[in-house]
């Protein structure tokens, strides 16, 4: 074992540019950081100094504090949970299914038959709009807000005076269970509970709750916990991997509360994984097609670099890396098909550099496996003897 602690941190959607099949996905041309940069022109010197910009064209730097490269996805989703399976060595050929345009009857139908509730909305929406516009109604009539982001995801929202924030966790378990049907395949059921008052609802932040499918094969995670090794999720990850192969979730509302978190954790003494999922670069800004706030999300999380780096251990390890695109200056509000960033930082790297591109994201989980001397994954291989 090199390293005791492995960090990895996911940004959520920070894409580096189009795959050589982004045409399959109709995302000619996207760019989620090359495009975002061209516009504002990132001071992120902090994140320069590890190849976070160099991670674009791939070019040689001398200078670079990190090693970094490219990886290429394969499987066959752009979606949060293929990004992720993928990252701890799943091979997924079948993506989760995204409904646009609103879902078909019978999942609405089956969604009024086990609450007992009426459904409204049933469109896509990417931000609080859809409360705003349908939160009277929902409180007047104890219906339920049924909608979708451009993720595989169906969002129940439901003002937690009309509907107890259990009683709708209890809605999205049995709509969870609804929803497994393979004709179907939808990723995440989400629980949206909000409060105030007409004109001013908001969503409660803190009691939004996901309910992901549970991975379908083994994962680096499951294996590192059989050998007794400390798997810390952060953010998101719990829910993305449905609590499998995780033994700490540490919940985190934004961006600043997981990299406080992730601070926090570094100053524990464990010997593992801890995984972070910085949600807010798609959530808040890729799927609203936000510019200016991704930009200034991304300036936001260069100030944290440093901090982040000096707390790391001699014998530490941090990845930096995305799950997938979302670029904000394309079309529509989906995802978009993208290679991500890899950046690897030790303060033991002697010679770091540019590594050659990853062919699947699974090259991650593989060295990660590889370091703590646990079963490889069914994909990925390990390039941890390159690193120096």
């Amino acid at each position: 074992m090199r390293f005791k602690r492995v960090f990895l941190i996911v940004l959520d959607s920070l894409g580096v540019g189009e795959t050589a099949d982004a045409a399959n996905f109709k995302d000619n041309g996207c760019n989620t950081l090359g495009h975002i940069n061209e516009q504002y022109n990132l001071f992120i010197p902090n994140l320069k100094k590890i190849g976070f910009l160099n991670t674009l064209n791939m070019n040689e730097d001398s200078k670079v504090e990190a090693y970094y490269t490219i990886a290429k996805p394969v499987n066959a989703g752009k979606d949060t949970l293929n990004g992720h399976y993928e990252m701890v060595g799943i091979k997924n050929d079948i993506p989760f299914k995204t409904f646009n345009q609103g879902f078909v009857f019978e999942i609405l139908s089956g969604i009024e038959q086990v609450t007992g509730r009426s459904v409204i909305g049933n469109k896509c929406c990417n931000d609080d709009s859809i409360i705003q516009e349908l939160g009277e109604r929902q409180v007047n009539y104890g219906s339920l807000i049924v909608y979708t982001s451009a993720d595989s995801d169906l969002q129940v929202a439901a003002h937690e005076d009309s509907v107890p924030i259990s009683t709708l966790y209890q809605y999205c378990e049995k709509i969870r269970a609804l929803t497994l049907q393979e004709d179907w395949r939808i990723g995440r059921v989400i629980a949206r509970p909000f409060t105030g008052t007409p004109g001013k609802y908001k969503f409660i932040n803190s009691g939004r709750r996901d309910y992901a499918v549970k991975p379908p094969k083994r994962t680096v995670l499951d294996s590192l916990l059989e050998n007794n090794y400390n798997v810390i999720g952060i953010g998101k990850i719990n829910d993305i991997f449905d609590g499998q192969g995780i033994n700490k979730n540490i919940k985190a509302t934004n961006n600043t509360e997981a990299i406080n978190k992730l601070t926090d954790i570094m100053e524990k003494n464990f010997t593992g994984l801890c995984m972070v999922n910085l949600a807010d670069f798609d959530s808040l800004y890729g799927h609203a097609r936000d510019v200016q706030g991704y930009a200034n999300a991304i300036e936001e999380l260069d100030v944290d670099i440093p901090i982040i780096l000096n707390k790391l251990e001699l014998d530490d390890l941090l990845i930096i890396t995305a799950d997938h695109g979302n670029d904000p200056t394309f079309r529509g509000n989906d995802h978009t098909r993208e290679n991500v960033p890899v950046i690897i930082y030790s303060r033991n790297f002697k010679e770091p550099k540019r590594l050659s591109p990853f062919e699947t994201f699974a090259n991650i989980g593989a060295t990660i496996a590889d370091n703590f001397e646990v079963e490889s994954p069914e994909i990925g291989k390990s390039i941890l003897d390159e690193l120096v």
